[in-house]
Order: C-alpha cells, then sequence, then structure tokens
C-alpha cells in the first residue's frame, strides 16, 4: 500500500515551541507506512536540525530536508511539495498540532468526497470565531459556505492536483502569498469538502511578518486576473473582489504600523491608490462595512491625512452584551441577551437620523466636505444587523454556535439620534450543541459577537443582576454529567461540564457567597449548584490568614435545602468569631477560603477582608491549588510519588472522581 498522506512541516529556529508540532506529527493514528512526516529546515541554528536528523534516522516514515536560510516558509513548502510522494499533502506551521486521529480523518473524508481540497476543523487559542466550521459540508462553495474565511494553508491537498494545475507559494510574498495559493485551489478544485465535526489541526500563534506593499499588489493583481478567468462576471464575481479589496488593500491602512510608519506610509498609500484605481470599481464600495468605503473615498481624493488621522483613532466602538435572564428548561440552558455597542467610555453608540435614513457619525476632526451622503449612510446595513451567541471550550478552543432567535430594535433619542439594540434569546443544548453531539467536559466560555451596520465586537457574556442562577442539571448523554452555569472572578458567564468533585461543582459557584453575622458568628453560606441522593461527603470550611501569623480555621459545613428552581441546596458554616481571632473579635486583615473533603482541599473564589469589625466577601485573585491526595506539597511527598505503586495509588483515588452524583 502507498503512501496515503505527506505532512509537510517548515521548520526556522522554533525553540522549544515545535515540540507538540513534531510529537503530534509522529503519533499519529494512520499506520506509519501509511503516511510520511517532511520537515523542511530552512537554515535553522538552534539545534533543531541535529534533532530532526535523528529524528529521520530512527523513522522511516520521516525524512528532513535542509536549505539555506530564505526568511519564509514558502520555498520549504515548494521544496517538501516537490519530495512528497503522498496522495494527499497537508502543510503544518511549526507551531501547530495535529489531533491524533487527524490525518485518518481527513483522508477518509477527502477519499470518500472525492475531494480536491479537504479542510479539516481548525481551531485557535484566540481571535474571532471561525464560522465556517458549523457544519459538515461534501460539495463546499466559496461564498455560500464562507470558504473565503479560511484561506489559512493547513488543508489536505490531493497532490496530483496541485501538479496538474502547477499549483504552488509565491517564494517572494509572505501571508499574501499564502492566502492566494489557498484562494487559487479553491477556484480550481472540482470537490471542496469541509470536515467539522472533528478538531484536526489547532492553530499556533502566528508571529508578525514584514508585509511588503508592491509585493502584496503584485500578488494581488496576479491572483484578480485568476478570478477574472474562473469567475464570469456578476454579482459572484464582485463578492470575491470585495473581500480583496477590504482584507488587503483598505483593512491595512487603518493599522496602527501604518498611522506610525511616516517614511514608509506614503509608498504604500500610492500603491494602494493605484490598485484601487486600476482594480476596484466604485460599485465596491457597497459591499464595504462604512468606515472602510470612507477610507475608500479619501483613497480615490488622495486623503492621505485624512487616513492617517483615522489610523490614530483606531477602534472606538466594543461591544456589551447584557444577560436579562439565565433559565433551564430541561437540559437546556436558556440565555435572554440584550447586545450594543458602546464608546470607549461605555457610552451607547448614537448614529445620526436624517429623515427615514440612518447615518454613521464619524470623528469630529475628520474632514467630511466633500463625502457624499451615502458614504455614511447604514441604513440597509441596520436593516441586517445580528448577534451570533458561541460557547468556547477554555482549554482547546473549539468553537460552537448556538441556536438563537433574535430581533432588531432602533431606539430613537430626540429627534436626530438613534442607537442600535438586539435581544435574543439562545437555547444551548450540552447533549447536542457540538454539531448534534454532546459538549465535551471542561469549563466553557459564553460569547457574543454583534454587527450592529456600522461596527463589529465581540465580548464575554456578563452576568445578570441580582441573584445567581447555579442550578446544575443532570445531563443524559453520552452519560449523566453534572452541568453547571458559573461566572469567572470577572464576572463573565462561563459553563462548567461535568465538575470532577462536589466540592469543586461547589467552588465554581462559590462567588454567590452570602455572609450574615449574627450573636458572635459568622454564618458563610455558599450555593449548591446539585445534591446528591447521599448528600454528599462531610465538608469542612478552612480558613487561613493571610498575614505573616500562620493561622488556620477550620469549621464543619453541613448542606442544607436551597431555593426550588434556583439552587438546589446551600452549604452554611458558622464560624465562631473567638475561634478565628483567638480574643473574641475578628482580626483585621485577609482570609483565604477553602473546601476540606477527605480526599481533598479545593479554593474558593472569594477571600473574606475584615476592616471595622466588619467581614466582607471579595472576589479572589486565584483560587488555592487543589491539595494532592497523598498530602502536602514537600519535597519528601514529590520523592514518594516517584515510588513504586505511588502513582497507582493516586490513579485510585482519581478513579472514583465522579461518585459524587450518586
Amino acid at each position: 500500500m502507498g503512501v496515503k498522506v505527506s505532512v509537510i512541516v517548515n521548520v526556522h529556529n522554533p525553540g522549544d515551541t515545535a515540540d507538540a508540532c513534531i510529537r503530534s506529527a509522529l503519533e499519529q493514528t494512520l499506520p506509519a507506512d501509511e503516511y510520511e512526516v517532511i520537515f523542511v529546515d530552512d537554515g535553522s541554528t538552534d539545534g533543531i536540525t541535529e534533532r530532526l536528523d535523528a529524528i529521520a534516522g530512527a523513522r522511516p516514515h520521516v525524512r528532513t530536508l535542509h536549505l539555506p536560510h530564505t526568511g519564509s516558509p514558502m520555498r520549504g513548502r515548494n521544496v517538501g511539495l516537490a519530495a512528497a510522494t503522498g496522495d494527499y499533502v497537508y502543510f503544518l506551521g511549526q507551531r501547530d498540532r495535529l489531533d491524533r486521529d487527524a490525518l485518518r480523518r481527513m483522508h477518509d473524508r477527502a477519499v470518500e468526497t472525492d475531494a480536491d481540497v479537504l479542510i479539516g476543523r481548525l481551531v485557535r487559542e484566540s481571535g474571532p470565531p471561525m464560522t465556517a466550521f458549523e457544519r459538515s459540508t461534501a460539495r463546499a462553495d466559496i461564498l455560500r459556505d464562507r470558504l473565503l474565511t479560511l484561506l489559512q494553508p493547513q488543508q489536505l491537498y490531493r497532490r496530483s492536483f496541485l501538479e496538474q494545475h502547477d499549483l504552488g507559494f509565491s517564494v517572494s510574498g509572505s501571508r499574501m502569498a499564502e492566502q492566494a495559493f489557498v484562494m487559487r485551489a479553491y477556484l480550481h478544485a472540482k470537490v471542496i469538502a469541509v470536515l467539522a465535526e472533528h478538531v484536526c489541526c489547532h492553530l499556533g500563534e502566528v508571529l508578525p511578518a514584514e508585509e511588503k506593499p508592491r509585493a502584496i499588489a503584485a500578488e494581488l493583481y496576479a491572483l484578480l486576473d485568476d478570478i477574472d478567468t474562473y469567475v464570469g462576471e456578476g454579482r459572484q464575481r464582485d463578492r470575491m473582489y470585495a473581500h480583496w479589496y477590504r482584507h488587503a488593500a483598505l483593512r491595512p491602512l487603518l493599522t496602527t504600523r501604518f498611522a506610525e510608519s511616516s517614511v514608509d506610509r506614503g509608498v504604500h498609500f500610492r500603491v494602494v491608490q493605484e490598485l484601487v484605481t486600476k482594480r476596484f470599481h466604485e460599485r465596491l464600495d457597497a459591499y464595504l462595512p462604512v468606515q472602510l468605503r470612507l477610507i475608500a473615498a479619501y483613497v480615490r481624493a488622495g486623503r492621505l491625512d485624512q487616513i492617517v488621522l483615522m489610523a490614530n483613532f483606531g477602534v472606538r466602538a466594543k461591544l456589551r452584551a447584557d444577560l436579562s435572564e439565565v433559565r433551564w428548561d430541561a437540559h437546556v440552558l436558556v440565555l435572554a441577551l440584550t447586545a450594543e455597542m458602546v464608546n470607549r467610555d461605555n457610552t451607547p453608540d448614537r448614529y445620526r437620523l436624517d429623515g427615514d435614513r440612518i447615518h454613521w457619525v464619524p470623528p469630529r476632526a475628520l474632514d467630511l466636505r466633500n463625502v457624499s451622503d451615502g458614504v455614511t449612510d447604514i441604513t440597509e446595513a441596520v436593516e441586517r444587523a445580528r448577534m451570533e451567541v458561541y460557547v468556547r471550550h477554555a482549554q482547546t478552543g473549539v468553537v460552537h454556535f448556538l441556536p438563537l432567535t433574535q430581533h432588531v430594535a432602533q431606539v430613537k433619542e430626540g429627534r436626530r439620534q438613534v442607537r442600535v439594540q438586539i435581544k435574543g434569546e439562545a437555547r444551548l443544548d450540552v447533549t447536542s450543541a457540538a454539531l448534534g453531539e454532546p459538549l465535551t467536559s471542561g469549563q466553557w466560555e459564553v460569547h457574543v459577537r454583534m454587527y450592529s451596520g456600522a461596527n463589529q465586537a465581540r465580548a464575554r457574556v456578563g452576568r445578570a443582576e441580582g441573584p445567581l442562577n447555579c442550578l446544575g442539571v443532570l445531563a443524559q448523554r453520552p452519560r449523566t454529567r453534572l452541568v453547571v452555569p458559573c461566572w469567572s472572578d470577572r464576572g463573565d458567564l462561563g459553563l462548567a461540564i461535568e465538575p470532577r468533585s462536589f466540592t469543586e461543582s461547589i467552588a465554581l459557584v462559590s462567588p454567590g457567597v452570602s455572609l450574615k453575622q449574627l450573636d458572635g458568628n459568622m454564618y458563610v453560606v455558599l450555593p449548591v449548584p446539585y445534591v446528591p441522593p447521599s448528600g454528599g461527603p462531610p465538608l469542612e470550611l478552612v480558613l487561613r490568614g493571610l498575614g505573616r501569623r500562620d493561622r488556620e480555621v477550620s469549621v464543619p459545613a453541613l448542606v442544607e435545602a436551597g431555593v426550588p428552581g434556583r439552587i438546589a441546596g446551600q452549604l452554611v458554616a458558622k464560624v465562631p468569631v473567638k475561634r478565628m481571632a483567638g480574643s473574641g473579635e475578628l482580626s483585621t486583615g485577609g482570609w483565604t477560603c477553602s473546601l476540606r473533603s477527605p480526599e481533598e482541599e479545593v479554593g474558593l473564589r472569594f477571600k473574606l477582608e475584615v476592616r471595622g469589625g466588619k467581614v466582607r466577601a471579595r472576589p479572589s485573585g486565584s483560587a488555592l491549588r487543589p491539595r494532592s491526595p497523598l498530602g502536602r506539597d514537600t519535597v519528601l511527598h514529590r520523592l514518594g510519588r516517584r515510588l513504586p505503586g505511588a502513582r497507582h495509588l493516586v490513579r485510585w483515588a482519581r478513579a472514583g472522581r465522579h461518585r459524587y452524583l450518586s
């Protein structure tokens, strides 16, 4: 059987950042005789060359090619492609990481769909969500399926297809050359497939690279010629042109780098002005957001001074997402939201009314005398305003969009101003939110992205006013799992799926603590999201002083009945004041709080502060590190864990971590 997939990795002085990439490429579930890994070393000097040679010497399916330093991964990819023998090739960055099943899943789907290009699900640690992975597609369309948002080279390509159309990377180019390569592959491909239900590649950090305006323009001229060849005149071609008009020509003019580069920005501006004049007709301005429409008008008018002013203003608007209700509908979490753009000072973003037309209000310092009203008109864009709600796994970066009902509200303020709000209700079903499959265990963040007609921004969902709804539910798919809504220390909404213990489930919602002082005692009341039939293990509330004196107080904590429909139970601990202070009064200072069970101790997400005889609960910047089942973390204990049998004891202790559900 021949080689199915060739993985091509261009490497240059990665240091330790390539460890995950190398390991993920070598530990695929696809048999070693069915894929090959080609490392192309671009003149590294940090010792990675010898390491790759050693790996290649020990593994028959690994090869290392050595090049003099070029400063760009493009030549290395071309050399790797020429040396590849697989039916398909996959380009991997030195900071990327493949999932273990990635090559097998992508190859099987590519063969099944007869795809020339197969796009496996990509995830990244930060940045906007990738909307193209909302569903898998056997026959994807460039525009309908938003493939223009997926111009990363980390995709599976049929090697004979690339050779047939002589597709490769422009050696002199940079990031634009990568995007142009992918775009040409899309234009030539008979079948493009999207694999969305399984994560294939975790994208690493992209380091800033020097972008030369003339090289970008030359690459763009050639790419637009290809679009003219393969796409007929009409709306489809205009939309493709508008993408490059927006991202490659105009958007770089709003960056801080452009504003601060007084020497080079004149050259950059003249290159863009020539490009706009020759290739981007004014009719394409209708596809641009309003800020870039104004930039386009200034480019055509030769107003570099005004563009620099706009670049210096930076991003003016941000998003405020207010949560008005959190409730459970069976095992579905329902979130009622109101989203609105606000300015830097948190005042609502307001637009100008002119009869029945709505206009964006540019910064006052700009010269608008020769700018037509059509440039700032956003009436139709406001009618298309929308918001998206999605959850993001805190550890892996995987994103899933939620079903949402919404409507746009125009709030008039006087006769000449209007605000744009979007009200909606999102439904989070943990048993099917991952493209019909259950969400994986762990911490999930809730995010909102809004397009108001003039601005686009995203933000975390903040907590609602009033008591926290900390009621947990048991989801029955794929097994019985506890699901708990919780809030971060900054007040951002999240969802914890399958907390590892009873104490951790309480710690997650501990920002909802309340305190009562009565008859010389302090009562600490914590919400309990789920009370198992057994009542849970015996718990102690542990308080430790933050001062120089080593003080520790522990008292029993008892579970009591909660509020139906809001809290399953509450944990109450009675703390005698005299035990804490030793003199009958609470000492001034701070106290950390944790819960201790027979198996573990978990830090709570608040601390107690005593000032003037009054006790207050404050958010804690960092919870205590969970203590080891083996005891305190001393040198002797760390040595003990290395003894034969010690690790098995730890695994045995962790094996029953979900028994608290029964």
